[in-house]
């Protein structure tokens, strides 16, 4: 039996050229970007899609999650390499390391540059990236990335740059426990927005978004996890309604944690019924709590919240 790395493509800067227009569009296919990459190792590619990672829906992510667990059915798989844009990378990689319940890694990478650059980043990412897929000892670590050299789980990872080439980092000072995988369930149709926070903001967004009934709410808060009062009282009539709510923050790195008082302090909306991000960013904290909803489970192990 022959073993191999799947490399599946779905766009991105790494896959990109700038056309007539002086727009980067994503233009080569996954035999053209893993022949670009010098590699080694077997490989078999899939064209998965050709998106702009900006652009990328719970409907993408659905067939990227039962795309893997169909590809490491095969046993000759080693393990599986995807190409992704940057913008959403952290998000999708949660979203397959929250289901992702096999020893076999799961790597994602990109670009920062596109693929006609001078000097693109796409090709030594992606060959690295399938080093680490082939690597034995990379064997149960989950869902990771590799970028500008660095290999990251998952969990806590953040687009910590708009365009150095080492472009992400973690918000922990060191690696998150994964929780047990949950259930494969589709994301799609969850309707779960976010809601960035901002020094006296009024309740008339969130009273907004909470009229049109979505499954659930992130909040992208202050510090550790604070809002204006205004805010605060609006998110706990969001609460009273029954829609879950999530408390993320818009700082870069450290941990959620509900240690203050008032209308739109931590505490206060935890004990409403609010749960804390843990650190995961607002991002990641949307897929924790839509394959939470999807599946049935408690969001709060999901989020790693304490």
């Amino acid at each position: 039996m022959e073993h191999f790395v799947l490399v599946i493509s779905t766009g991105g800067t790494i896959a990109s050229t700038t056309d007539a227009t002086g727009a980067r569009v994503p233009t080569l296919t996954c035999e053209e970007l893993v022949s670009r990459s010098g590699t080694t190792e077997p490989v078999r590619t899939y064209d998965a899609a050709s998106l702009d990672s900006s652009s990328v829906t719970l409907a993408e992510v659905d067939i990227l999650r039962s795309l893997v667990r169909k590809a490491l059915d095969d046993a000759s798989v080693t393990g599986i390499v995807i190409t992704h844009g940057t913008d959403s990378m952290a998000d999708t990689a949660l979203a397959l390391d929250l289901v992702h319940d096999d020893p076999r890694p799961v790597v994602l990478t990109g670009a920062q540059r596109p693929a006609d650059a001078d000097a693109p980043d796409g090709p030594e990412n992606l060959r690295r990236a399938i080093d680490t897929a082939a690597d034995p000892l990379r064997r149960g670590q989950g869902v990771l990335v590799h970028f500008g050299g660095d290999t990251l789980p998952a969990r806590g990872l953040y687009k910590a740059h708009t365009g150095e080439l080492r472009a992400f980092a973690l918000a922990a000072d060191r690696p998150l426990p994964r929780p047990a995988a949950a259930p494969l369930a589709q994301l799609d149709g969850c309707n779960i927005p976010v809601i960035a926070a901002w020094p006296g903001a009024d309740d008339a967004l969130v009273d907004a978004v909470a009229a049109s009934r979505p499954d659930g709410i992130v909040v992208a808060a202050l510090g550790a996890g604070n809002v204006s009062e205004q805010m605060g009282t609006g998110l706990a009539r969001a609460l009273d309604a029954g829609i879950p709510v999530v408390i993320s923050t818009s700082v870069p790195r450290g941990e959620v944690a509900f240690a203050y008082g008032g209308a739109g302090g931590g505490s206060t909306l935890g004990a409403k019924g609010a749960l804390p991000a843990g650190f995961l960013r607002p991002g990641q904290a949307r897929m924790a709590l839509a394959t939470a909803l999807a599946a049935g489970v408690d969001p709060a192990p999901l989020l790693g919240a304490r």
